[in-house]
Order: structure tokens, then sequence, then C-alpha cells
């Protein structure tokens, strides 16, 4: 079993369609989270702030996840469900022709980091 050093090989290994929306989540979470660290873990690529991972997303054969503090999912899930997405627990799935809007992307972020308590 192999693993993904960093954000950039697993951006590198994804299916070539959602490798721009990857990039572009990855540039979104690192303006809102600044002092956060870049990890991968269970191989996804995560930021942490205080060893608390904070947000992380995923590519898988037929949709992107990004995932987030369960707080944060449920305090925004009618902008959720609004934007046509469909949500888990703590995570959000979408496609690259239908991403997550960025200005949601950043409430949930920062719901994020609040609910962690970072």
């Amino acid at each position: 079993m192999t693993t993904t050093p960093d954000h950039d090989a697993y951006i590198a290994a994804a299916p070539e369609q959602f490798q721009p929306v990857l990039r572009s989540l990855r540039t979104l979470l690192s303006r809102v989270l600044p002092e956060a660290h870049e990890i991968v873990a269970y191989d996804m690529p995560g930021f942490t702030i205080d060893g608390t991972v904070v947000a992380s997303y995923a590519a898988f054969s037929k949709q992107c996840g990004l995932y987030l503090r369960p707080g944060a999912i449920s305090e925004h899930a009618e902008d959720i469900k609004a934007a046509g997405l469909k949500a888990t627990k703590t995570g959000i799935t979408f496609s690259p022709r239908a991403p997550i809007p960025d200005d949601l992307v950043e409430r949930l972020v920062l719901a994020s980091r609040k609910d962690a308590g970072v």
C-alpha cells in the first residue's frame, strides 16, 4: 500500500477532470486558514490547526468531497441544500461541473474552525 506524501502528489494522482477543482479548493482553504498546516491523513489531504483537522478534501471516481467538522455541516445545512449539494454528517460531495461556491466554502471552513475550537 502506498501513501500520498503531500497535497501536490494527491492532486497529481487524482482523475484529470478533478485536478483543477482540487487545486482551486486547496488554494481557497489555504487562504481561509493561513495558519493551518497541510497534512495527508488516511490518504486524504487536509488542514490542521493545533493538531486538529479543520478541513480536508478528496477525489473519488465520480465526485469530489469536502470534509469538515459536524457543527459546520449542521450550521449551514440550508445553504448546502440551497446550493443543490448533498451532505453527510461530515462531508459534502460535488462534481467539477457543479463545485461548492467559494463563498459557501469560506463560511463552512470558518464554521468548522469554530466547531473545532481552534
